[in-house]
């Protein structure tokens, strides 16, 4: 055990001495996509000398004498030979008035991907050093520019594929998740508070606040915290995608509903019975929302040990899905579905056959397109009931924060125990503790430089 925690001790000493260096060094990257050509490509330079260093690749306005947050016009060119790279637009940011804090030069250069290269090779040799990913973010939360949940919207913002999602993480960057975080904070140091008052007076005739409020006050937070949780799952399928399982008897045109719903020819079809043995996943882009549709295998009794394996991961299928699209056709016997919790929509395949459907259950026809506008108008709205608060409430979208705000509860929970039968002060302030400190680490008030890099790590060079 002693050379375990020794081990980990030196690991946090290398990784924070090695942070501390870094951030004297000026850096630079390609803060645009960087993958292709594009019309215009900004390149980015942070650090103490990020000024000096654009002067001497820059003509035009000296960027030295320039006032911050001012667009200039001038030309790249190479100091090695002074040949003219392009005609480009700087911007200088002088700190703290910048994005990580420090003196920033961004620019503004047509997108050939020659050029970029060339230009970060030359800011390089002229005394920056390529940034590691997510350094320039990594900076603004060291800088105190934003917190460390703010840091990590700002990659749930690029990474954001639909509205919902670029919402919610817009949300999470404006500091309202951390503004959440920070009122229960209060709430738990006023309760720590209170309960030192106690033991330091514990051998005095005087109360400060009865067990009972504390206890109260404990609880209402503990709420809190639970709602903050369980509001993961709505966070989550807005980040990532709302699951929905396509589910049925075989040879109920379950494969033929997604490739329907996506465009294109994505399942094999086939009358052959058990022909989908797997699940076959693709994500659809719909009203503003993402879903991650997976047509499953049929459901039906079978000896064959493959297909059973396939049933059973059909089943799986809809007991995670929050969407479930039950298929049946006038050519299929009906299979029940497992028990689930998941938005059931009823769908009546092969309507072009002419039999009716059942009573509720939307008629399609993926020959015709009969009824698929229909579909998609009920998967919108089977969406929109799933994420009702997202609007109108914080909303924990990073699983990181889920596990914190959990374990935070789980302590918090032993205080509500403690403080209801009698539990000495001492013993429920640690419990007290340990909530605080769950939630400090969501924002970032307390960690550790191996967090940090982990974070950073997962961030896009250039941001």
């Amino acid at each position: 055990m002693p050379g375990s925690f020794q081990k980990i001790v030196r690991e946090i000493l290398t990784t924070f001495v090695h942070i501390m260096i870094q951030e004297n060094d000026t850096i630079c990257a390609v803060a645009t996509g960087g993958v292709a050509p594009s019309g215009i490509a900004v390149v980015r330079l942070s650090g103490p000398d990020a000024i000096a260093i654009a002067d001497t690749v820059w003509k035009g306005r000296r960027l030295a004498d320039s006032k911050s947050h001012t667009a200039h016009f001038g030309a790249i060119f190479d100091p090695a030979d002074h040949l003219r790279l392009d005609e480009a637009v700087a911007t200088p940011f002088i700190g703290p008035n910048s994005f990580t804090g420090e003196n920033t030069v961004e620019f503004s250069v047509h997108g050939s991907l020659w050029l970029q290269r060339t230009l970060v090779d030359i800011l390089c040799r002229q005394g920056a050093r390529l940034a590691e990913p997510g350094e320039f973010t990594r900076r603004a939360f060291l800088n105190g520019r934003i917190d460390l949940a703010q840091a990590e919207a700002v990659a749930d913002v690029i990474a954001s594929t639909s509205a919902a999602a670029h919402r919610l993480a817009l949300s999470q960057l404006s500091g309202e998740f951390s503004r959440r975080l920070d009122k229960l904070r209060e709430d738990l140091t006023e309760l720590a508070a209170l309960l030192e008052l106690e033991l330091d007076f514990s051998e005095e005739d005087v109360e400060f606040a009865s067990r009972k409020k504390l206890a109260e006050s404990a609880s209402a937070t503990l709420s809190e915290l639970n709602r903050l949780h369980e509001s993961f799952a709505t966070g989550d399928a807005l980040l990532h995608g709302i699951k929905v399982a396509i589910v049925g008897p075989t040879n109920a045109g379950k494969s033929s509903l997604l490739n329907a719903l996506l465009g294109t020819e994505r399942a094999i079809v086939s009358d052959i019975h058990g022909t989908t043995r797997d699940i076959v996943a693709e994500t659809l882009q719909l009203g503003g929302f993402t879903f991650r549709l997976m047509d499953t295998a049929g459901l039906r009794q079978s000896d064959d040990p493959i297909e059973q394996i396939g049933i059973s991961r059909s089943r799986e299928a809809a007991a995670e899905a929050a969407i479930i699209l039950s298929v049946s056709s006038p050519d299929t016997d009906d299979e029940s579905l497992p028990p689930t919790s998941a938005r059931i929509i009823r769908i009546a395949s092969k309507a072009d056959l002419g039999k009716g459907a059942e009573t509720g259950a939307i008629a399609i026809s993926t020959r015709t397109g009969e009824g698929l506008p229909a579909l998609r108008d009920a998967l919108i709205d089977a969406a929109r009931q799933l994420t009702a608060d997202a609007d109108a409430d914080v909303i924990v979208t990073n699983a990181r924060h889920a596990e914190s705000i959990s374990r935070a509860a789980q302590a918090l929970s032993r205080v509500v125990d403690g403080l209801n039968s009698g539990l000495s002060g001492d013993l429920v302030a640690q419990d007290l503790r340990e909530t605080t400190h769950h939630l400090a680490s969501i924002t970032g008030a307390i960690t550790t430089p191996a967090i940090l890099s982990t974070i950073f790590s997962r961030f896009c060079i250039g941001k």
